[in-house]
């Protein structure tokens, strides 16, 4: 029996909420219940389980973050869509801790073939690398390449990792600068 008022997206919208306040691995479906005061069942009838659950939030998170993406890489190209794209990647990261690490959770490919969140964060990431002038299969490796670095930046950001005097910010900048030298001279730097 269906709880009224309980729905698929406000369980996953509460559940991304939770994430964000204490982490992703702290979301349960118990955790999830006790803040709508119903027993663990009420939520089967709609997330199947715990795996269920985390991968409605990468999947709504995935669709968030595109929303962000979009618009601020909308008529840039080059080093401005790469750094405003980078700029939006941690500005999210850091906003959404919890949807940020859905996010990085592997998540079956037939479920992120059918939405439309996921598929639009590619389209404009595989985007904004063409003003790189980047065929398959380089763009894929772009990809990887770019993700890896701005996940690691943050990811040790977010963990404390850079325990330096060096401003951080400065970091990020030259970060995302040598990101923009080495796709603007990929051929080059790969025969090198």
């Amino acid at each position: 029996m269906r709880r009224a008022g309980l729905t698929a997206d406000l369980v996953t919208r509460v559940a991304a909420d939770l994430a964000d306040e204490v982490g992703l691995d702290a979301v349960t479906v118990s955790a999830v219940a006790r803040h709508f005061g119903v027993k663990d069942a009420s939520l089967y009838s709609h997330v199947r389980g715990i795996a269920d659950l985390r991968a409605r939030v990468a999947l709504l998170a995935a669709a968030e973050f595109a929303d962000l993406l979009g618009p601020a890489v909308a008529g840039r190209s080059g080093r401005d869509a790469l750094v405003a794209f980078a700029d939006a990647y941690r500005g999210y990261a850091r906003a959404h801790p919890g949807r940020y690490a859905a996010m990085q959770q592997p998540v079956d490919p037939d479920v992120v073939a059918g939405a439309a969140g996921s598929r639009r964060g590619i389209e404009l990431t595989y985007g904004m690398l063409r003003g790189y002038g980047l065929d398959e299969p380089d763009a894929t490796d772009a990809v990887r390449l770019l993700r890896s670095t701005l996940h690691g930046f943050v990811d040790l950001e977010r963990r404390g990792g850079f325990n330096d005097p060096r401003d951080v910010e400065a970091s990020w900048g030259c970060a995302v600068a040598a990101l923009h030298l080495l796709l603007s001279r990929w051929r080059e730097a790969l025969s090198a």
